[in-house]
C-alpha cells in the first residue's frame, strides 16, 4: 500500500545513512520546509527525494522525468536566512519507490511504497576487495584534491555499501544504479568495479579527477 510523502526531487542521489546539505530557495520547497517545521516531533520531519532523470530542480518547467527509486529522508538541521531561503541538513533513512507525483499543491507530494533491501550474506573476500579498492582510490585522489571520506570505514556490509556509493564521484546514472542495486553484495561489487575503472582512468591522465577524465576526449594510445 502506498503512502503520501512530501517530495524534493534533486539532480542528485541520496543514499540511506548518509547526511547531505541542501540549499532551499524555490517557493515550493520553501513551503515544504515550513510544512516540516510545523511537525512537532522532529523524528517525523520526513520527506522523500528521487533523482531527476531529465529536467531541472528549479524553473517554470522543472523536472520532466524522474527516477522511480529514491530515498526517504529526515530533516535534521535547519538554518533560515533573512531572504526566506534555508540551509538544511538531512539524512537518508531507507529506500522508497515513487508510484505517482502530485504537483497541484504548494509543494510536491509523492505516493510511495517502501523498497526494502533484503539481508543477504556478503563474503569477506568482497568486503576486503571493496575496502582496499576505496583505500587505493583515496590515496590516488589525495594528490589532487581533499580526501572524500574521514575516519574508519563502516564494518556493516550494508552501511559500507552506502558509504562507498556516496563517496564515489560518479555520474548521476551510475549513482542511481547503485541506489537500485538489489542488495549490499551487488552494490559493493558494482562500486568496486566503478572505482577500479576510475583508478585506471586516473593513471592515464593523473592530473584530472576521474570523473573529469570521463568527460574529456582522450586516447590511451
Amino acid at each position: 500500500m502506498s503512502t503520501s510523502l512530501p517530495m524534493f526531487p534533486l539532480n542528485a542521489v541520496i543514499f540511506p545513512g548518509v547526511r547531505v546539505p541542501l540549499t532551499v530557495f524555490e517557493d515550493r520547497y520553501r513551503a515544504l520546509v515550513h510544512h516540516l517545521l510545523r511537525v512537532e516531533d522532529p523524528t517525523q520531519r520526513v520527506f522523500g527525494s528521487v533523482g531527476i532523470r531529465e529536467g531541472y530542480e528549479v524553473g517554470e518547467h522543472g523536472a520532466q522525468s524522474l527516477f522511480r527509486v529514491g530515498c526517504r529522508v529526515q530533516l535534521t538541521e535547519v538554518e533560515s536566512h533573512p531572504d526566506g531561503t534555508f540551509s538544511i541538513e538531512a539524512v537518508g533513512l531507507d529506500r522508497i519507490q515513487l508510484e505517482r507525483l502530485d504537483t497541484t499543491g504548494t509543494f510536491p507530494v509523492g505516493h510511495v511504497v517502501d523498497r526494502p533491501e533484503p539481508e543477504a550474506p556478503v563474503s569477506e573476500e568482497l568486503l576486503e576487495r571493496a575496502r582496499s579498492t576505496f583505500t587505493a582510490y583515496r590515496a590516488a585522489l589525495a594528490e589532487i584534491r581533499v580526501d572524500p571520506y574521514e575516519g574508519d570505514l563502516p564494518q556493516d556490509p550494508s552501511y559500507l555499501s552506502w558509504t562507498l556509493a556516496a563517496c564515489a564521484p560518479l555520474p548521476l546514472h551510475e549513482r542511481q544504479g547503485l541506489l537500485e542495486a538489489e542488495d549490499a553484495g551487488e552494490r559493493l561489487q558494482m562500486v568496486t568495479d566503478l572505482l577500479r575503472a576510475e583508478l585506471r582512468a586516473m593513471n592515464v591522465i593523473p592530473s584530472l579527477p576521474a570523473t573529469e577524465v570521463a568527460r574529456t576526449r582522450w586516447s590511451p594510445n
